[in-house]
């Protein structure tokens, strides 16, 4: 087995910060994963890690189980057999006290936003801090609009309905409602999907901006190569059930395999790769990972 196909160890590489090249804590585990619906095999003994700190993609063709293992991950599916931890813990084995609370310690943007449609902008981003009952309704009103304000819109945006924004806005409403809770983990489904280039590129702006500074550890499944380069540490590519990679996006494209020539060696694939920094790094360097 490859370097890139296996979860990655340190290496040394120049320029990374030696803070996040100590840092290998892994904040989810994989381990040994299957899942079938019926007969239909989707994942087959699959491993990874997440790390602290880091911007993981998934990526991988259609019905490749992108969104289901993210589904597990987050405990809306329960795998066949293996298991999932985060952060140490097996959502499965908790008690509902104590899987909320595990909850409550990430964040997820769905794809196309899933924003309540009766409910305005305020409201959807203050519905997780209502349904934990923890704070009186001002203060989480106050707390919605700093949110607001973190993605980039203003007060003015509080009261409308999501009938009345544009795709780039509901995405950062998602984004908002995401970060409700202060999470440590950030989970983000297409979240450039349906973006014009420019939107597209203030969003991944917002992302790196953000992650630098609330410390957020990211998983991401994108299908837009841009969006990957621009913010993945490591890639982790779902094929033939298997995940037959996890690493940064130069060793990825060493793996001989016909999803990944055609996705990372194509045309497209080379223009964006040519906006990879120096060492084949993405912006933010990432904790030890090779």
């Amino acid at each position: 087995m490859s370097a890139a196909q296996a979860n990655a160890t340190p290496d040394g590489k120049p320029g990374r910060r030696p803070e996040r090249k100590a840092d290998r804590t892994p904040v989810i585990e994989v381990r040994d994963l299957v899942k079938r619906f019926g007969k239909a095999v989707v994942h087959d003994h699959v491993n990874l890690d997440v790390y602290r700190d880091e911007v993981l993609s998934i990526v991988g063709g259609s019905g490749s189980g992108k969104t289901v293992l993210l589904r597990q991950i987050v405990g809306l599916e329960r795998p066949t057999s293996g298991s999932i931890k985060v952060f140490g813990e097996d959502p499965t084995q908790l008690r509902p006290a104590q899987l909320q609370a595990l909850r409550n310690r990430w964040g997820l943007q769905f794809q196309r936003g899933a924003l309540f449609s009766a409910l305005s902008v305020i409201d959807n981003i203050a519905l997780p801090l209502r349904e934990l009952r923890a704070l009186p309704d001002n203060l989480i009103c106050q707390a919605a609009l700093l949110k607001l304000q973190l993605v980039g819109l203003s007060a003015r945006d509080a009261d409308k309905m999501p009938a009345d924004l544009s795709g780039g806005m509901i995405k950062r409403v998602a984004l908002a409602r995401a970060l409700a809770l202060e999470p440590e983990l950030l989970f983000l489904d297409e979240p450039t999907a349906g973006l014009d280039p420019m939107a597209s590129d203030d969003y991944v702006a917002l992302i790196r901006e953000l992650r630098r500074e609330l410390g957020l550890t990211v998983v991401m499944i994108t299908h837009d190569l841009d969006t990957l380069v621009a913010l993945s540490d490591r890639v982790a590519v779902l094929a033939d059930h298997k995940l037959i990679a996890a690493a940064p996006i130069p060793d990825v494209v060493k793996v001989d395999h016909p999803f990944i020539r055609e996705y990372f060696l194509g045309e497209r694939a080379q223009r964006a790769m040519q906006a990879l920094p120096p060492h084949g790094q993405p912006d933010a360097a990432p904790p030890g990972e090779a």
